[in-house]
């Protein structure tokens, strides 16, 4: 690979995408390349397209003839090189091999469970992507992360059987509980081999340190004939055994897949093959020898090639700015960044698939060529659907839908006369321009339409206006991911050159440019098939990783660098025997690091070794801060070797003479002032200088380069173009009057700065509870307090936030200033419980109030009778932690930390008076002030963020525009809603026997808590104006417990499902509310006094609100009616968390099982974290068999979680649905009701109720078994 052979002259770069192939060969003469795109399948023609390209392309420059049907020779090919998407499409389409999961006993659902939290919060079907394995066997094996000292190092399978403990490979202490029983295993592999099963993915418990007793059943199973084993340690030896083990599934499922393609197209080549290097590119960016691609490093083989391209033909090159890669195709937009080095991820999820492995950070979005355009409830909607390859856009003589691909079309962006003439039933003829404004003109009725009905003045749009704006949403859908790529990790978006690539790119090129702000744009002269160039380019890469569980320290660094010098001389030899010399080869050592206490890894390298510096560095650029006393931990020791290969040197042109000429053809494209006249030139025929002034089409192969006016191109000496780009910062031009088109920009903006608001949050928080299980909502207000955009983080802070920051409002009024901030958590300020702090910040413009931005985040510890924050047996909202109704956590810009600090540890003294046992008791305040500090800075930067963002808008829109906007996107959310709720009025009328008084359709519904109180909701529905009433009467008083819940949960609880009912995608804000009025009586638990205690009214009754508002709709049977909340601790660590259940079926689909239902989505820690952090061993957490409700479509399933403690702490459950089942609809069955078990050291079960705090001793255990969901219909009707 390292040596250039005179004879072997031909060299190819095949990238083989989904609907085409597209092939670069360096080829012997001038001008020494040829370029080739084929469709990848075309079984009429040919069996396979880069095997018919190598062959078509010898065939033309050998002179030799190449049957189709022989075998292709070899003779004259140095090297073929292959990026291939044949992994992502198995994976997308689920035509994978048929495989099976081993685990260790007891996490049978552990994948299928995975972090609880489902893809869609307003889906009340929850659907998720089937699991891609068939079976599941249970291993009886067991294995714990142990503090004894090590009896004796295993180092394979001899060493095990002698001893209980052993040190594993990261260094931490193994205790063997159960070895594993490998006959016991046999029976159950022969089972799957009988019923054609050939593949199995291994996961077992800590076999990231551990992995002896996968390896034993890798030799087990590959014995008895399994053609593929992937075992977890082997491709990811990393903690985490969920994100870890579904890795190994893929593997799996995908790898025989990929050897299958192999096999096929390495079998059309002669006997001369093996003289060839054939590679594969990779998704970290490199390639590797054909033999060693697998699954689980191929789904982005396709757009690494695309980086690679881009990166080493631009940067150093063109400009010496950092790059954003866009990359846009027909289905999807992959956005990457790159800054010298390729930024590398993780973990990564693609097709529901998570996939752990060190990939390059490539971020997507679902807006192509062939995204569907619609118009829905008077917004503008591009994508997420496509048209597909077939039929594809209109214009592709197929009978298409409407697609981002016809806009461009009628724009003149896409010149039918310079594209393949591949279209028509006998595939010769152009695009079809006339189909694509016949489609485009069906939405502009629809469109005049519903804008005549809002305003009967307004001006008909023409085509052209709509297919436009169609075109502006769709830019603005794709500047989100960049945004997220940039601005998220702590670099400003406008000082990046953008690089476009892809068929569909350089048309929005300028466009995309233009809305982030940045000034240069870079075409590639290749830029249709950069993702195969780029092959040409990429180095081969191999790596070696070892878990190393250490505190970073002097002694841990020599123990590391005596790994990496062993791990290095194993990368070495791997890229030796592929045939690179010494030189040509180098390594690069890599730490994996974290904060103690976090998840958040960091992969660190260092010239200096000084891992812990880079690592401050780098975590302080991106987070905007670093943990002051805290140990930094090691969790892997990497070696990346690169072997450097004979790379493609990118071609000179000469210097250009002369104007450079268009061609012939008239063309007009139109743009945002109409249709302007504009000169097409064709690449191929400018040089080297030649600059071109916009509006003007550069024709680059099958790509359409747009320059739009005020733009100016010209041809560098590499050939590639290069745009600067006039960077529009006025746009107050579109006026203060609703358009439908800005409606769509407006409302992805807004809620694009709330979303950017959550990332700042969770990336500038410490705590777990916000950072890792993601506990928190932000959003953006009106002057009022009214919500304009709550970006859908946890559904129960939907809405409540705005009675929170109206409370505050009123409160302060004029005594509220520019540089104030506001802390709150009361639920009388409009709160929910006490551990969710709200901090508000106002915005101001010109010395007036124009905004409010505010962030709710759930902080583990705010004082209160119990660690967490979370007592069980609260009485009195005192007992519960520090209840703040208001104060200045920020004032004149100054943060007033020892005043907070004071208000959170005071605690309070009660004295007999006010205390029901008559003697004075003294609740603490907070237990971690300092994680409280760091996250109420975190949530004041997130607001800043916020700020600084409308900040933006405005200076681009103005004030005017941006306020009036901010009221248009409430009218259209109101508007959705209102138009649910005539539809569901006489939908109600009709099936499901209700009231009907005039207009008014009147529905009924009632469940109870646990301790028999009662919600009790008449709903009345006018049908005619699409008006809805909640009233409330007829529920239970404020109760002596701690689920009396603020009315603020029961206005999030119905703004919730309001827009899951609504079938379309609207945003979230007050309009929502707007045709909606609630009626709850005061005195009662949904509106109990100010002294209440309500720690479980947000987390236990807000989910039996939903039921019952959800039931009255007849939308779905009742879900699991609980969030299950755990915490568990002494006076040194807390833990909390929230165990999903089952969710209700409805009437065309079954429940979803082991899932957060309704009003939570928060994230469960995974097993192996769980047990190496905490004093536990989880036994068990799978699905709770049976427990969903039967009928025509079941309920979900429950989960079975079983902890064993393993010293001594105090244990606090506070969950419901223990009494009273989840209830069924339209005759199905109710769900199983959830149990709390203790089981004591002397075997004695306990069954300790719903809510209980209890002091466990070591060896003690608790099974929570928590609710089933409703079945839907009859069990008969099936």
């Amino acid at each position: 690979m390292g040596a250039e052979s005179t004879s072997r002259q031909f060299r190819f770069c095949i990238d083989r995408g989904g609907t085409f192939t597209d092939i670069y060969a360096e080829v012997p003469g001038d001008p020494g390349f040829r370029a080739l795109k084929l469709l990848s399948v075309d079984p009429g023609n040919y069996e396979d397209a880069p095997r018919e390209g190598i062959r078509r392309i010898l065939q033309e420059f050998t002179g030799e003839e190449i049957p189709r049907t022989g075998k292709i020779p070899t003779r004259h090919i140095d090297w073929i090189r292959m990026g291939t998407t044949v992994a992502t499409n198995a994976l997308l389409e689920r035509k994978g091999e048929r495989s099976a999961l081993c685990v260790t006993k007891g996490f049978r659902d552990l994948l299928y469970i995975g972090n609880q939290a489902r893809p869609k919060i307003f889906d009340l079907t929850v659907s998720k992507p089937s699991p891609l394995y068939e079976e599941v066997i249970e291993a009886d094996e067991r294995v714990l992360l142990s503090n004894k000292r090590s009896m004796t190092t295993a180092s394979g399978s001899d060493s095990v059987s002698k001893s209980h403990f052993v040190t594993g490979i990261s260094g931490e202490t193994v205790e063997i509980v159960r070895p594993l029983d490998e006959e016991q295993l046999r029976p159950s592999l022969q089972d799957l081999l009988d019923r054609g099963i050939n593949s199995l993915a291994v996961v077992f418990m800590h076999s990231y340190t551990f992995p002896y007793h996968e390896q034993a059943v890798e030799r087990l199973a590959t014995g008895m004939g399994f053609k593929q084993v992937s075992i977890s340690s082997s491709l990811v030896p990393m903690v985490r055994a969920v994100p870890r083990g579904l890795t190994a599934v893929v593997d799996a499922y995908l790898t025989p897949v990929i050897k299958d393609y192999l096999s096929g197209f390495l079998s059309g080549f002669d006997e001369g093959l093996e003289n060839v290097a054939v590679s594969f590119m990779q998704s970290d960016g490199g390639l590797t020898p054909q033999y060693k691609f697998s699954g689980h490093k191929a789904i982005l083989s396709g757009p690494a090639g695309g980086v690679v391209g881009y990166a080493r033909t631009t940067y150093g090159l063109e400009t010496h700015k950092p790059l954003i890669g866009f990359d846009m195709g027909g289905t999807s937009t992959d956005v990457s960044r790159y800054d010298g080095i390729y930024e590398q991820v993780l973990e990564t999820q693609i097709a529901g698939a998570i996939i752990q492995a060190p990939q390059l950070d490539i971020n997507t979005v679902a807006a192509g060529g062939g995204s569907k355009l619609k118009f829905q409830v008077g917004v503008f909607k591009v994508g997420p659907e496509s048209v597909g390859a077939h039929p594809g856009p209109a214009c592709y003589r197929k009978g298409g839908e409407p697609a981002v691909t016809d806009a461009n079309v009628i724009l003149g962006r896409v010149i039918p006369e310079f594209f393949p003439s591949i279209f028509g039933p006998y595939e010769n003829e152009p695009l079809d321009v006339d189909a694509a404004k016949k489609s485009i003109s069906a939405l502009c009725v629809e469109i005049n339409d519903h804008r005549r009905k809002q305003d009967a003045s307004s001006k008909a749009m023409t085509v052209e206006e709509v297919a436009l704006g169609f075109l502006d949403v769709a830019n603005e859908a794709m500047c989100r991911p960049i945004r997220e790529l940039t601005e998220m990790k702590g670099y400003e978006t406008a000082e990046h050159t953008l690089t476009c690539f892809g068929g569909a790119g350089p048309q929005h090129a300028c466009a995309i440019a233009r809305i982030l702000g940045i000034k240069e744009v870079v075409v590639h002269r290749y830029c249709g098939i950069l993702s195969a160039y780029g092959l040409g380019l990429a180095d081969v890469i191999e790596e070696v990783q070892e878990p190393f569980s250490a505190v970073y320290g002097p002694s841990s660094m020599q123990e590391v660098l005596a790994r990496a010098e062993m791990l290095t001389k194993q990368v070495r030899q791997k890229l030796g025997d592929q045939g690179f010399k010494e030189d040509h080869i180098t390594t690069e050592l890599l730490l994996n690091l974290h904060y103690d206490g976090t998840d958040t890894i960091m992969t660190v390298s260092s010239e200096s070794n000084d891992f812990a510096g880079e690592f401050v560095k780098e975590f302080r650029r991106e987070y905007g801060f670093e943990l002051q006393k805290r140990s930094i931990l090691i969790s892997d020791v990497r070696i990346r070797g690169t072997g450097s290969t004979n790379i493609l040197k990118p071609a000179e042109l000469s210097k250009a003479h002369g104007q450079p000429q268009p061609e012939k053809l008239k063309h007009r494209v139109f743009f945002g002032t109409g249709w302007h006249e504009t000169p097409v030139f064709v690449l191929e025929k400018l040089g080297y200088g030649h600059t071109i002034d916009g509006p003007s089409i550069i024709i680059n192969g099958n790509s359409t380069i747009v320059i739009e006016p005020d733009c100016k191109a010209s041809v560098t000496k590499y050939g590639n173009v290069k745009i600067n780009v006039s960077v529009q910062t006025d746009g107050s031009t579109i006026g203060t009057k609703v358009d439908v088109v800005h409606l769509s920009i407006f409302n992805n903006r807004f809620m694009g700065i709330a979303e950017q608001m959550g990332r700042t949050l969770q990336r500038t928080s410490i705590s777990t509870n916000i950072k890792e299980r993601l506990d928190f909502s932000c959003a953006l207000f009106s002057p009022d307090g009214g919500l304009v955009a709550n970006a859908p983080h946890v559904p129960v802070h939907l809405g409540a936030m705005s009675s929170t920051v109206r409370w505050q409002l009123q409160h302060w009024g004029s005594n509220l200033k520019e540089g104030d901030v506001l802390v709150t958590n009361h639920p009388a300020a409009g709160g929910s419980h006490l551990p969710d702090i709200t901090v508000v910040t106002p915005v101001y413009r010109d010395g007036d109030l124009v905004f409010f931005v505010a962030s709710r985040g759930h902080h583990a510890e705010i004082g209160g009778i119990t660690p967490g924050s979370m007592p069980p047996f609260s009485k009195a909202i005192w007992e519960e932690g520090a209840a703040i109704k208001t104060f200045k956590l920020v004032e004149g810009g100054e943060f007033q930390e020892d005043a907070i600090s004071e208000i959170l540890k005071a605690g309070v003294k009660v004295s007999q008076e006010d205390s029901d046992s008559r003697q004075e008791q003294r609740v603490p305040g907070t237990r971690r002030l300092e994680d409280n500090l760091s996250d109420l800075r975190a949530q004041v930067a997130a607001n800043q963020r916020g700020i600084t963002l409308i900040g933006e808008l405005i200076d681009h829109y103005g004030l005017d525009v941006v306020q009036a906007y901010m009221w248009h996107v409430q009218e259209n959310a109101e508007a959705a809603v209102r138009e649910m709720l005539k539809s569901m009025g006489a939908r109600a009328a009709k099936l499901f026997h209700a009231t009907e008084e005039g207009p008014h359709v009147i529905l009924e519904a009632e469940d109870y808590m646990d301790d028999g109180s009662i919600i009790h909701l008449k709903l009345t529905i006018n049908k005619e104006k699409g008006e809805a009433e909640f009233n409330f009467e007829g529920t239970s008083p404020e109760v002596y417990g701690n689920w009396n819940a603020p009315e603020a949960v029961t206005a999030a609880a119905i703004i919730y499902c309001l827009r899951c009912l609504v079938d379309v995608d609207i945003p979230l804000n007050q309009g929502c509310l707007a045709p909606v009025s609630i009626i709850i009586p005061k005195g009662c638990f949904l509106s109990p006094s100010d002294k209440a205690a309500v720690v479980g009214g947000n987390v236990l009754t807000s989910q039996r609100v939903t039921d019952v508002i959800l039931s009255a709709f007849h939308a779905c049977a009742c879900s699991q009616g609980c969030m299950n909340n755990l915490t568990f601790g002494d006076n040194s660590f807390g833990y909390y968390e929230t165990i999903g259940g089952g969710c209700g079926a409805g009437p065309t689909w079954s429940g979803a099982s082991g899932v957060q239902c309704h009003m939570t989505n928060t994230r469960i820690t995974d097993p192996e974290i769980f047990e190496q952090r905490y004093p536990v061993v989880l036994r068990e957490f799978g699905l709770r068999k049976g427990s969903g409700g039967v009928g025509k479509h079941s309920g979900g399933e429950g989960i079975v979680r079983t902890i064993e403690f393993r010293a001594p702490v105090t244990v606090s459950i506070l969950s419901e649905r223990r009494v009273h089942s989840p209830k069924g609809l339209d005759g199905g069955s109710a769900g199983s009701r959830g149990q709390n078990l203790l089981i004591l050291k002397d075997g004695r079960v306990l069954n300790i109720g719903g809510k209980n705090t209890v002091h466990v001793s070591s060896g003690e255990i608790l099974k929570i078994s928590t609710p089933g969901g409703g079945g839907w219909g009859s069990q008969d009707s099936v």
